[in-house]
C-alpha cells in the first residue's frame, strides 16, 4: 500500500512537471505567433552570439523575417568573437541577398564583442552601431596546429601514417611540418585573408587597399572602428532600434520581435555539444578561423 502511494506520488511530480514544460512551450509559441501577426510595422532582432560554429539557425531566422512583409527592418545583434569561415561566410551571404532585394534594411548593433567573423558578418549590414568600448575589428584568419611528437617520445610512442599523398597528412600532430607544407598552408591563409578583406571593402564600400593597412588581425574599440570608417555610429541596442526605425519611416515606438526562448532541453543539449565539439576540433587546427585569438 506503501509502495503504491509512493509510486502514485512520483507519477503526480512527473504529470505536473510534463505540464509546466507544455504550459512554457506553448507560452513561448503563443507569444511568437502574436509579434509574428501584429499588425504594424515591425523591427525584427535576430542574435547572433557566442563562437559561430554554423549557420543555419541563423539563416532559417533571417529567411523567416524577409518573408515576413510586416518586418522592415532586420537587426544583427552581434556579441561574438568569430568563428568558423564556413558559417560567417554563409550568413554574410544572406544578409547581402536581403539587402539587394532593396525591402528591408539591415543594421547591425554590437555589443561587448563583435570581432573577426562578427564583424565579418557585420560588414554585410546597411549600417553598423557599435559601443564606444566594442571590441570589433580582428580582420585576420587564424589556423592552429598542435605538435605532440616530442611527448610520444618521452613515453614510448611512435605514430604511424599511410597516406595516398605526399600532403594528405599536412599538419599532423606525429611531426614536424616541412617547409613546403608551411608555405602552402600559408598560401591558403593568405587568400582566406584575402577573401576577409574584399568581403569588408565590398560590403563597407571602402578601398581594399584601406581595409589592408588595418588587416592585421589588430582590435579595434568601437569609436577607433568609427573612425577608420569601419562602423557608422555609436550607440547601443536602443539607438539602434531608434535609427531602423526613422531609415525605414516607421513613426512612433516599432513593434520589435526579439529571438523565441528555446524551452526544448533537448535542443539546448544538442547545440551545446556540437558547439563543443566544433571548438575542440577548431582548436586542434582542423577549421580555418575567423576569431579572436585567446
Amino acid at each position: 500500500m506503501k509502495r503504491k502511494r509512493i509510486l502514485l506520488g512520483l507519477v503526480a511530480i512527473v504529470g505536473l512537471l510534463a505540464f509546466f514544460f507544455i504550459l512554457l512551450f506553448a507560452i513561448g509559441q503563443f507569444t511568437s505567433r502574436s509579434a509574428k501577426f501584429a499588425f504594424g510595422d515591425k523591427i525584427a532582432v535576430v542574435e547572433i552570439r557566442g563562437l559561430i560554429t554554423q549557420s543555419q539557425g541563423i539563416i532559417e531566422e533571417l529567411h523567416q523575417y524577409d518573408a515576413d512583409a510586416g518586418v522592415k527592418a532586420i537587426i544583427l545583434r552581434i556579441d561574438s568573437p568569430g568563428g568558423g569561415v564556413g558559417p560567417s561566410q554563409e550568413i554574410y551571404r544572406e544578409v547581402l541577398k536581403i539587402k539587394s532585394n532593396k525591402k528591408k534594411k539591415v543594421i547591425t548593433s554590437m555589443g561587448s564583442v563583435a570581432a573577426s567573423g562578427g564583424y565579418y558578418i557585420a560588414s554585410a549590414s546597411d549600417l553598423i552601431v557599435a559601443n564606444p568600448g566594442t571590441i570589433t575589428g580582428s580582420i585576420g584568419v587564424l589556423m592552429e596546429f598542435t605538435n605532440i611528437e616530442e611527448l610520444f617520445r618521452k613515453i614510448g610512442i611512435k605514430g604511424m601514417v599511410l597516406k595516398s599523398g605526399e600532403h594528405k597528412d599536412i599538419g599532423s600532430p606525429f611531426r614536424e611540418m616541412t617547409p613546403e607544407e608551411k608555405r602552402l598552408i600559408q598560401s591558403v591563409i593568405d587568400n582566406v585573408h584575402q577573401q576577409f578583406i574584399q568581403a569588408v571593402a565590398d560590403g563597407r564600400k571602402i578601398d581594399p587597399l584601406k581595409v589592408a593597412q588595418v588587416a592585421d588581425g589588430r582590435i579595434l574599440t568601437g569609436e577607433q572602428a568609427k573612425q577608420l570608417g569601419l562602423v557608422d555610429q555609436l550607440g547601443n541596442l536602443q539607438d539602434t532600434i531608434d535609427t531602423a526605425a526613422k531609415m525605414v519611416g516607421i513613426e512612433g515606438k516599432p513593434l520589435v520581435l526579439y529571438p523565441k526562448k528555446k524551452f526544448s532541453i533537448l535542443e539546448l543539449l544538442i547545440e551545446g555539444i556540437t558547439e563543443a565539439i566544433l571548438k575542440t576540433l577548431s582548436e586542434k587546427g582542423f577549421q580555418l578561423n575567423y576569431r579572436l585569438h585567446p
